[in-house]
């Protein structure tokens, strides 16, 4: 495995990967690897011949008062993962290296941007879609690998990948969960033992939903109502946002009548967690509206 932190060096490197004729994998991430960044890795070393993972806490996602400073930094542990599940590239620049002096040039996704995360976290995925447009820039990957816990930016790489017409295919992988159903985070290392018994509510309540759709429930409002009510019976939990949305829009539905996106942010304690999960109604189980379901779901998928 090599460890590199230039663009320069990373350009060179997988440049002659590709004139050697191997199929570029590429997993960008923000460090603090858990086992669902290692699923990428392995979906990237199973699909293709030269797996480079990115590492780069990227501030221009992070609000002014977010935690960019106190992000958890566990870089000897990440490029001991990578080098453990056969990754050939590590890129890990500084913040200088990504945003030299002068830097102004900014990526949007209009209206997808605005909704959801978005909307609490304005400017968030500006940030986002401009470190991902540089990072494939900088490795151009043939394949790129995003978690389906973040559903908001896999859909929004999607549509940039198109807007740009990027010769990257976009994979994107399920959500990895702890045994108890929490989806795992590098945030889930902010929780106390008492908090991160809590945080389970977020998967509870979104399997609650996904049972009332099973049983015949339309009514989105309805759904909706029941993830607010769990949510909030719960000690230390602040509801951000709990929506029933189009997958392909991320624009709220009255009716589920095809494939939803059932999506959650909540705060246990200071922590802010997401996850979300697709409901399918029973005589909907091959729509997607236009949409290919395995994008949503992970299968081979952000």
């Amino acid at each position: 495995m090599q460890l590199v932190a230039t663009i320069a060096d990373t350009r060179k490197l997988t440049q002659q990967a590709r004139r050697d004729g191997r199929c570029i994998g590429f997993v960008p991430t923000m460090g603090a690897l858990h086992e669902g960044h290692a699923s990428l890795i392995r979906a990237a070393r199973r699909d293709t011949d030269f797996v480079v993972v990115s590492i780069f806490v990227n501030p221009t996602q992070f609000g002014p008062n977010e935690d960019y400073q106190r992000y958890p930094r566990t870089p000897e542990a990440d490029w001991a993962l990578c080098r453990q599940e056969g990754v050939d590239l590590v890129f890990n620049p500084s913040v200088e290296e990504m945003y030299p002096a002068g830097f102004c040039t900014w990526v949007e996704v209009t209206g997808l941007q605005d909704v959801l995360c978005g909307r609490s976290r304005p400017g968030h995925f500006r940030g986002v879609a401009t470190v991902v447009l540089k990072l494939f820039n900088i490795v151009q990957p043939d394949i790129a690998y995003f978690g389906q816990k973040d559903a908001q930016q896999a859909r929004i790489i999607r549509q940039l990948v198109r807007d740009l017409n990027l010769p990257v295919e976009i994979r994107v992988c399920p959500i990895v969960r702890a045994a108890d159903g929490l989806a795992l985070s590098s945030r889930n290392a902010y929780l106390t033992p008492q908090e991160r018994h809590r945080a389970t509510v977020l998967y509870r309540a979104l399997q609650t939903a996904q049972k009332l759709v099973s049983q015949g429930e339309r009514d989105a409002l309805l759904v909706r109502q029941r993830l607010v009510e769990l949510i909030s019976a719960t000690p230390g939990a602040t509801l951000d946002y709990a929506e029933i949305v189009d997958p392909e829009t991320l624009r709220p539905v009255t009716q589920i009548t095809q494939p939803v996106l059932a999506a959650l942010a909540v705060r246990i304690g200071s922590t802010r967690l997401i996850d979300n999960m697709i409901l399918t109604p029973p005589d909907a189980e091959h729509q997607m509206d236009g949409t290919d379901q395995s994008d949503m779901e992970g299968g081979r998928d952000s």
